[in-house]
């Protein structure tokens, strides 16, 4: 069906009308045409419309054009006679003379024949070159809309994405405004070792519902390459617990990220560990602790 409609829409079936394809393009035409229904009602419809166009638009011949034709036909130059017909003639004339028939021309019609064609032909012409101007104009528009669309559709993402930047955004300031209220959320502030004195995070604990949560916003270590990621180790009772691993800013459209659950811990410290964490931290490669606060 797509075919069907794409075929009629190229502009081939009106020079097909017109006589003016090649053998095999009108092989083609008609090859279509037997294939899809509505490409032969298409044709039918082209010709049915260049038919009325060129009979509403006939012109009737002069009126005396009848005259000039029998006028040229009266002075025609004789046909020469040859001698041994001279004698036939002779005989001839005494003979009965025929009843002539005459036949009347029908140059009026026939004129207005040729008027016909000549005004269809010249109503196809015009067709086709309308045609073609609108199929060109067409494309050209159409290529302009599709741009258009593409661009539109490129800043409606990067507009959604905005948006949904903004809105979690949003959702994590409210958490943490709302943290002062609720006195099981634990801000603990965790400062540089030797290994990193500038180095500084901070991380949400909350007590009751064993959240814990890392601040991108608040968040100073150096940036870690494609083969190392910083993990967080809770200490509980002197023992570390591990808490997941993280990349600095790599989750750049959230401000809290979200680690494991921890039910106790007396403090919190942060390694530099191969991709995927260790089972149990490097303590040499430890670049920010801090303890809880009662």
């Amino acid at each position: 069906m797509e075919e069907g409609k794409a075929y009629i829409e190229s502009g081939i079936l009106e020079l097909y009308v017109l006589g003016q394809l090649t053998v095999q393009e009108q092989h083609e035409v008609e090859a279509m045409a037997a294939k899809y229904p509505e490409v032969k009602q298409e044709i039918e419809a082209i010709e049915i419309a260049m038919e009325q166009y060129a009979l509403r638009h006939a012109v009737e011949p002069a009126a005396d054009l009848k005259g000039k034709i029998l006028d040229q036909i009266s002075t025609a130059k004789p046909v020469e006679t040859k001698p041994e017909q001279v004698a036939d003639n002779t005989t001839q004339m005494h003979q009965p003379v025929k009843e002539s028939i005459v036949i009347p021309l029908q140059t009026k019609a026939y004129e207005s024949k040729i008027r016909t064609l000549r005004v269809a032909l010249v109503a196809c012409i015009a067709l086709l070159a309308i045609s073609v101007v609108a199929l060109f104009s067409a494309r050209t528009e159409l290529g302009a809309a599709k741009s258009e669309i593409l661009a539109l559709n490129l800043d409606k993402q990067k507009f959604a994405a905005t948006v949904s930047h903004l809105e979690e955004s949003n959702t994590d300031l409210q958490k943490i405004a709302d943290m002062p209220d609720d006195p099981d959320w634990k801000i603990v502030k965790l400062a540089g070792t030797a290994m990193d004195p500038k180095a500084k995070m901070v991380v949400y604990w909350h007590k009751t519902g064993q959240h814990v949560m890392v601040d991108n916003a608040k968040m100073a270590l150096p940036v870690n390459d494609q083969n190392h990621q910083y993990q967080l180790w809770a200490l509980v009772n002197g023992k570390p617990v591990d808490l997941g691993v993280f990349d600095v800013k790599a989750d750049s459209t959230h401000i809290l990220l979200k680690m494991k659950e921890i039910t106790g811990a007396q403090a919190f410290a942060v390694t530099l560990e191969k991709r995927g964490g260790s089972v149990a931290p490097t303590m040499d490669q430890m670049i920010v602790m801090g303890g809880v606060s009662i």
